[in-house]
């Protein structure tokens, strides 16, 4: 019998050959893809947030259950029907023009990508026009924007400027992070959320999904 707590516990500590022995057990034993995935994988992925919040995990370990949850879902894609696992929700990240910072960027990726959802990650140095034509060509309902810089920050305003612009506005909830970026800034250029850390931004995705 899967013990799902065990699946959970083996992520949370960072066990990534003792997470895939446990996953390919349980589907030997005939336990559903999408059971492994939700109850404990994602489940596993949201303690890992929560710890991280919580100052109780840091970067590189939450890293490394990243990485071992992304094994697993390689592992169990396969046998996940189409669309099954991601529930439909198209995120789109990014760190914008003039920024080549991405280190918080592929965390809250990885988190994300660890909920279920289809991550389209374009990478740094992103032009507002760019974020716009991904919006369009994926039909996202997130947009997460990344600055690392306090120099680059008001590209943030510019893209969201230009989301609204290109008339996309209320089809997408607009996320942004980064180390300069406070909730008192996401509020002035019009961003519907800010997240500290990884682990709160997969929360509030979550909420707008």
């Amino acid at each position: 019998m899967t013990d799902f707590n065990t699946m959970t516990e083996k992520l949370v500590t960072c066990d990534a050959e003792g997470l895939l022995l446990i996953v390919q057990t349980a589907l030997d034993e005939g336990v559903a893809a999408q059971d492994i995935l939700t109850k404990g994988l994602i489940a596993g992925m949201d303690v890992v947030g929560e710890k991280m919040e919580n100052g109780d995990m840091f970067i590189p370990e939450v890293l490394m259950a990243a990485h071992a949850m992304g094994k697993c879902v390689t592992m169990l894609k396969p046998l996940l029907a189409e669309g099954e696992a991601t529930d439909g929700v198209s995120v789109i990240i990014g760190t914008v023009k003039g920024d080549l910072h991405d280190i918080g960027k592929n965390l809250v990726a990885m988190m994300l990508e660890s909920s279920g959802m289809t991550v389209h990650d374009l990478g740094v140095d992103i032009s507002p026009e760019d974020f716009v034509a991904k919006i369009t060509e994926t039909n996202a309902k997130i947009v997460c924007i990344s600055a690392l810089l306090t120099t680059t920050m008001p590209m943030m305003k510019r893209t969201v400027d230009a989301i609204r612009e290109s008339g996309l506005r209320d089809k997408v909830k607009i996320m942004v992070g980064g180390a300069p970026v406070t909730q008192t800034f996401a509020d002035e250029i019009g961003a519907d959320g800010y997240a500290p850390d990884a682990g709160s931004a997969s929360k509030l995705a979550k909420s707008y999904a």
